[in-house]
């Protein structure tokens, strides 16, 4: 406790990243670094970590008409495997985000409360707010239920912890291998860099930092970006692909007219269910306007997005909570058609692409081939779909499966 003691002083302009990936470093670490932050990542790769530290820094590429190149400065990395050092960075941390993916977020959550503790320690009064960089529904409410298995029964969890959810909208391509041999710390992204977040999440004051946008109900935006941006994205992967198997960017595809058509058309529908679920957040007039700045970026040639990275890894996009069955649950709710988000999703059955080696997403051929030999037990296992309230959703998909 005494090598903690002497380095126990909080620092205001310091924030914790647990994932030093494509999103912890092209949106997160961006915003944050060149808005005088120093970053510290926390990340399983060695190499990443070692490369961090050597260099101090890093560079994002802009991919638009022309390129531009950030320098991220005043980096430093921490192996998630040395749990001390990442608990104490994180007890005198200005603030901390999660950028892992839902499915690592239980392994990061319990040195997360070690450092909750340690910090305690320091300051009996001090919160921390955690920004989570997730695209996920309710996922404070997740946070929340992991952090407080891992911190005493006494803890003042809702005094000194901000949940702080966000809407996660930029776009970061797959880096080929060429590029991560000659830099493997470089990342491409789109321009993008609005960071859509919780204002009624944080317990410190928000940090002013350019590209941060506190909204007042999250809840909203999570849904805009899952239900009009990923069922655009993944709408336009999958209808392009089965018309255009060749194709392997998503601007290709979208050049196809009817494709294009499509694809705004599923939004659309989607759109309007937004409008009755928030009628206090959106007009139809805002969401219009974002489908029409999505389908530019969509369509963004320098960025060289591929089908493959869009629509790859179907149990998760397929699945009950998420872009189109979310949806399709919303509209149910509302009583609102989704006729066309379910025509749109029943395309991805028959998705085939392959990343840049030639390989399909592993767990997408499993799916498919389930599918074709257990139709309805496959959707009920894999996607979670209800066999009593989603029946009518799994008779459509297959009799939709017939048509492909």
């Amino acid at each position: 406790m005494k090598r903690l003691k002497e380095r126990s002083q909080i620092d205001s302009h310091k924030i914790v990243i647990f994932g030093a990936g494509k999103i912890g470093r092209s949106f997160i670490g961006q915003l944050f670094g060149c808005g005088g932050y120093k970053v510290v990542f926390v990340d399983v790769d060695p190499m990443i970590v070692t490369s961090i530290n050597i260099h101090g820094s890093y560079r994002v590429i802009i991919k638009g008409e022309k390129d531009q190149e950030i320098i991220v400065p005043s980096v430093h990395a921490i192996s998630a495997l040395d749990i001390l050092e990442v608990a104490e960075a994180v007890s005198t941390a200005g603030i901390v985000a999660v950028s892992v993916g839902k499915n690592a977020l239980e392994k990061v959550v319990p040195t997360i409360a070690a450092g909750l503790i340690l910090r305690h320690t320091i300051d009996l009064n001090c919160p921390l707010d955690i920004i989570i960089a997730e695209n996920m529904r309710d996922g404070g409410d997740f946070m929340k239920e992991q952090l407080v298995k891992n911190l005493p029964s006494n803890f003042p969890f809702a005094k000194l912890v901000g949940l702080v959810e966000t809407s996660i909208g930029k776009m970061v391509p797959i880096m080929t291998l060429a590029e991560l041999e000659r830099d493997p710390l470089m990342v491409c992204a789109e321009a993008y860099n609005t960071l859509i977040l919780d204002k009624k999440g944080f317990k410190s004051p928000i940090p002013d930092i350019e590209g941060l946008a506190p909204k007042e109900n999250i809840k909203a935006w999570v849904d805009r970006k899952a239900f009009i941006h990923n069922l655009g994205h993944a709408t336009a992967a999958y209808y392009g692909h089965y018309h255009h198997p060749e194709a392997v960017y998503m601007y290709e595809i979208l050049d196809d007219p009817d494709v294009l058509k499509f694809t705004k058309d599923v939004m659309s529908q989607s759109a309007d269910i937004l409008t009755t679920a928030y009628p206090g957040s959106f007009t139809v007039s805002d969401l219009e306007d974002h489908i029409d700045d999505l389908i530019i970026r969509f369509m963004n040639k320098a960025l060289k997005d591929t089908i493959f990275r869009v629509g790859q890894d179907l149990i998760r996009k397929l699945s009950a909570g998420d872009r189109f069955m979310g949806s399709i649950h919303l509209a149910m709710q509302y009583d609102k058609p989704y006729d066309s988000i379910l025509e749109a999703m029943s395309f991805a059955l028959y998705f085939r692409a392959k990343d840049e080696a030639g390989n399909y997403f592993e767990s997408d051929i499993s799916f498919l081939k389930a599918l074709s030999t257990e139709f309805e037990k496959t959707l009920i296992n894999e996607l979670a779909l209800d066999p009593i309230t989603d029946q009518r959703i799994i008779n459509v998909l297959k009799k939709l499966q017939s048509r492909i």
